[in-house]
């Protein structure tokens, strides 16, 4: 699932493997980008703003400079070949967009969105985001005063709000209020020490920018990475109860019972 870390890690990797070369084919499956060609940009620099991701060029022929944005959504993402190498086992009907250079290939595939502006303006395109939990100048005081501005929406969907604080989805959702023993019905209003959960979303997911495997407990093994997400009817990892699961807001939560009591 595709998630602030997840999608920082992409921008890396495309920047390392696209920074400072030439586009020689592209292929933008979408209705309205299918006539564009971006061969003979170069492309400048890969970013990421929550889950959003910026792919910015230079025109070779005068100084234009456009940024190809992509959504990740909840099942999106990039990967980077080598040329000639084999694209990985995935429907090809998914591909969004592909770029290459003469040492890469980058396919989008399950794209939420694809946009190509003039880079002066991708800033709009993200503009409605909160603060971004991976960015050098990461406002923590910011994104408590976004979550406090709406007291009475349940903490679940306010800490998922992409205009509250950008980067966190279902999986760190579920499991920072676990970690902080907070029922995801709770009124964010009602949640006790809000400055706490936001430094706990900063360090997780400053911990686990720079790996592929998500880990929230601390273990890398397989079905040891996470307190509750995904483990409906496992035992609690602290208290032995059945971890249980509902749907909010379009979303699967999954919680311990115990551990995170409804507010009395």
């Amino acid at each position: 699932m595709s998630e602030g870390d997840t999608v920082f890690r992409t921008a890396r990797a495309l920047h390392r493997a696209f920074a400072g070369r030439r586009v020689t084919a592209s292929d933008l499956r979408v209705p309205q980008l299918a006539t564009v060609d971006l061969t003979g940009w170069t492309v400048a620099e890969s970013v990421s703003r929550g889950k959003h991701l910026l792919l910015r060029m230079h025109s070779p022929d005068d100084d234009r400079a456009m940024t190809l944005h992509s959504h990740l959504g909840m099942d999106g993402g990039w990967r980077v070949y080598a040329v000639g190498e084999r694209w990985r086992a995935r429907s090809r009907h998914l591909i969004r967009a592909v770029v290459r250079t003469a040492d890469a290939v980058a396919v989008g595939y399950q794209l939420q969105q694809v946009a190509l502006v003039p880079t002066e303006q991708d800033g709009k395109l993200v503009a409605h985001l909160g603060p971004d939990l991976l960015d050098p100048g990461w406002d923590p005081a910011e994104a408590v005063r976004r979550l406090a501005g709406q007291p009475s929406v349940p903490a679940g969907e306010a800490l998922r709000d992409q205009r509250n604080l950008a980067g966190i989805g279902n999986v760190y959702c579920c499991e920072l209020l676990f970690l902080r023993g907070v029922w995801p019905w709770t009124p964010i209003g009602r949640v006790a020490d809000l400055p706490a959960l936001v430094g706990l979303a900063h360090r997780l997911l400053d911990a686990n920018r720079a790996r592929p495997v998500r880990s929230t407990t601390g273990s890398l093994r397989r079905g040891e990475s996470s307190y509750v997400y995904g483990r409906t009817g496992a035992p609690c990892r602290r208290c032995g109860t059945l971890i249980e699961q509902a749907e909010q807001g379009g979303r699967v939560m999954f919680w311990c019972p115990v551990c995170q009591p409804p507010p009395t």
